[in-house]
């Protein structure tokens, strides 16, 4: 006979070493201690996250400039600071209902009885965020994690530690530490906190590390939300206008200069009108950003690392006859150091070029052009799920059909982006693209264990009369039933 935990024993010995497990350890025998906080706790935790952001909102945005480069305070205020906060107070208003058990729909098989369905808190949620909106991908979980009564142990990105550090002095002035911490550090500080055996843990990334920290995660069979990325497609259609469709996806291919994981990522739109997309959105772009060299409202690519990979994606399309067209109005020479991508459009794209494979993460957009809509449907069909997919069209019912023939993460439809905003729609990948989905109540559902509960009718209960010796005529009962189901 094996053992019935082999997992755990040669888990446990693995992690002896660990140096957060201790961390770990007290923060499950705090929650132990505590027990599920009510619907009035969880509501000061909120509070105290949302005004604790608020009141950091200098110190963030100063050290998102320093990780960065530099990078537009606008967009730090807005997609990370303001955002928050928002998402937190939002949350507050509705977690007395999110909280009550909900009743279950009857059941012909458990006639008598009455279902529940309860939301305990999970006990400890690791958070492993992303670099490229370092605050909210380690904030925006929180507030779902919070929310649903857990503890929490966060890994800001090693990519951001500025950012990393002022989220640390930030949590550590308005949490306990066996409530809330903040644990920063490199790569080899991230590999060990993914081994940590938490009872969920939330990874934002790409999608070669999330298939490490779930292999990590699945070692101490802890339930994983993954949030990764992929190529996420526009649609245009023929009845859209190319000018409204340009004004609207812009903004998604903008901020944060491209590097955001639901980012506008390719072009699809009908072949006779490609020339007038090309004129209308070099046009914008150069409205948008008249000069290159020191704009404030251009945030940097965030290493040189990357740097190199946005310039290297571009040089092989070019190299394999495509047309690269990049928008400098004043034709500047960018400053040696200076990580600032021009916005790039590139047509006569293929899928032997590395920009149709990769994810971008960057100001370059490929266009590649289709005759009939069954075309784009078959190419987003033929490649892995995107995160995102956004669609533009005055016809309400093929979009619809759009919608029910593709597979994405989340969708837009005539505008990019904005869904990550709405905090009731679920957020969340398909496949490559993630595993899991948070915001509003679907983080409280994500972050909670969902419980069902059954309570039985005081006068009868089926469970008297189940017994052996089983009666030939219970035998011709069933029988008949599997022919009525049959």
């Amino acid at each position: 006979m094996s053992s019935p935990q082999p997992v755990l024993a040669s888990v446990s010995g693995q992690l002896q070493d660990n140096p957060y497990l201790e961390t770990l350890n007290r923060q499950k025998a705090s929650f132990k201690r505590r027990g599920a906080p009510t619907c009035d706790q969880r509501k000061e935790h909120l509070t105290r996250l949302q005004k604790a952001v608020i009141q950091y909102k200098d110190q963030l945005v100063e050290a998102a400039q320093s990780d960065f480069g530099h990078r537009s305070p606008h967009e730090t205020l807005a997609s990370e600071v303001l955002a928050v906060a928002g998402e937190a107070a939002a949350h507050k208003g509705k977690l007395k209902k999110w909280m009550k058990p909900q009743k279950a729909p009857f059941s012909f098989q458990a006639a008598g009885a009455k279902g529940q369905i309860m939301y305990q808190p999970k006990g400890v949620v690791g958070i492993l965020g992303a670099w490229n909106y370092p605050v909210a991908m380690i904030f925006s979980p929180l507030v779902g994690v919070l929310g649903a009564g857990n503890h929490c142990m966060i890994k800001p990105p090693d990519l951001t530690p500025a950012v990393g550090e002022v989220a640390k002095e930030l949590i550590a002035n308005n949490f306990d530490e066996d409530h809330v911490t903040v644990i920063t550090g490199d790569v080899t500080v991230a590999a060990q906190f993914a081994e940590l055996p938490f009872n969920h843990l939330m990874f934002t990334g790409g999608t070669s590390i999330g298939q490490k920290v779930m292999q990590a995660a699945a070692k101490n069979l802890t339930p994983v939300t993954l949030e990764m990325g992929g190529k996420s497609p526009v649609i245009i259609s023929r009845n859209y206008p190319i000018e409204k469709a340009v004004d609207r996806l812009l903004m998604g291919k903008c901020v944060n200069s491209g590097q955001t994981c639901i980012a506008p990522d390719y072009i699809l739109l009908p072949e006779e009108k490609e020339q007038e997309f090309v004129n209308y959105i070099t046009a914008r772009y150069a409205e948008r950003y008249p000069s290159l060299v020191n704009n404030q409202d251009i945030t940097w690519i965030i290493n040189d690392r990357h740097h190199q990979r946005v310039l290297g994606l571009i040089e092989d399309a070019r190299n394999k006859g495509a047309n690269v067209i990049q928008v400098n109005p004043q034709n500047e020479q960018l400053p040696e150091g200076s990580r600032v991508v021009p916005p790039t459009i590139i047509t006569g794209v293929n899928s032997e070029m590395a920009v149709m494979q990769q994810e971008i993460f960057g100001p370059v957009l490929p266009v590649k052009t289709y005759k009939h809509i069954s075309e784009a449907i078959q190419y987003v069909n033929d490649g892995p799920r995107p995160l995102a997919l956004y669609y533009f069209d005055e016809n309400m019912d093929t979009a619809q059909e759009v919608l029910s023939q593709t597979v994405s993460g989340g969708a837009c439809v005539n505008d990019t982006m904005l869904h990550i905003a709405h905090e009731n729609l679920p957020f969340g990948g398909s496949g490559p693209s993630g595993l899991g989905r948070y915001h509003g109540f679907d983080g409280f559902e994500e972050f909670s264990h969902k419980k069902g509960v059954l309570f039985q009718n005081k006068r009868m209960a089926p469970s008297k009369y189940v017994k052996a010796p089983y009666p030939d005529k219970a035998l011709k009962v069933m029988n008949y039933f599997t022919k009525f189901l049959g």
